[in-house]
């Protein structure tokens, strides 16, 4: 099924290219263009938005703020967070504001592309840039899990497997073409890595994984 996707972006120059490479993309169909997070909830408001690609350093509303915003309105909305800046803080903040996504403005568009509809997917991806600032956070965190030794989380082979896929970006469709089975059975696999895990989403999942070594 084809997705909306509203690009938000104060540069003209880099929002014309954004839509120009996504027009396209045979799984987006409508895009919608905002210079500023006023005008990107006013959009998202008022039509069916699927996927939004989101600029940090817009003027008066920020990024951040802007995808609180649109989380709490929609939260199957995804968001992809695309940005120059790579500061600890805001990273993390656009990880609890409800970001999908975190991805540098150096990344290649071909990879964007494949990136977003990774995300589109169910995937949850951030940047290998700022990798090491989710993860370190992560590992000094003591919300929810203080106990930083070893559990046997009751993991099938196959379960580990799908786990090991989900912390390295893949998608449900990616993991299903690449262990060769439905993506049926990779939702219901995905689904009891989550309950076993005791975790809400594929994000927090891949970052259990990583910081426990888990997989």
């Amino acid at each position: 099924m084809k997705k909306n996707l509203l690009i938000v972006e104060d540069h003209e120059l880099t929002r014309f290219g954004l839509k120009t490479t996504f027009e396209d993309v045979d799984y987006i169909d409508v895009i919608y263009e905002a210079s500023s997070a006023e005008e990107a909830l006013e959009i998202f408001k008022n039509n069916q938005i699927d996927l939004v690609i989101m600029d940090l350093g817009l003027p008066n509303m920020n990024g951040i703020d802007a995808t609180q915003t649109i989380h709490s309105i929609n939260k199957d909305a995804k968001i992809i967070i695309l940005t120059s800046h790579n500061d600890e803080k805001e990273v993390l903040n656009s990880l609890k504001a409800g970001a999908n996504a975190y991805c540098s403005k150096e990344i290649n568009l071909q990879r964007l592309v494949e990136v977003v509809q990774s995300v589109a997917d169910g995937a949850a991806w951030f940047d290998p840039s700022i990798a090491h600032i989710v993860l370190q956070a992560s590992a000094n965190s003591k919300v929810g899990e203080p106990d930083t030794t070893y559990k046997n989380y009751d993991l099938t082979a196959r379960e580990a497997q799908i786990l090991k896929l989900m912390t390295e970006g893949y998608s449900n469709m990616e993991i299903a073409q690449h262990l060769v089975i439905s993506v049926n059975t990779t939702k219901a696999h995905v689904a009891n890595i989550l309950q076993k895990l005791e975790v809400d989403d594929r994000l927090q999942a891949a970052l259990k994984a990583l910081k426990y070594k888990i997989v």
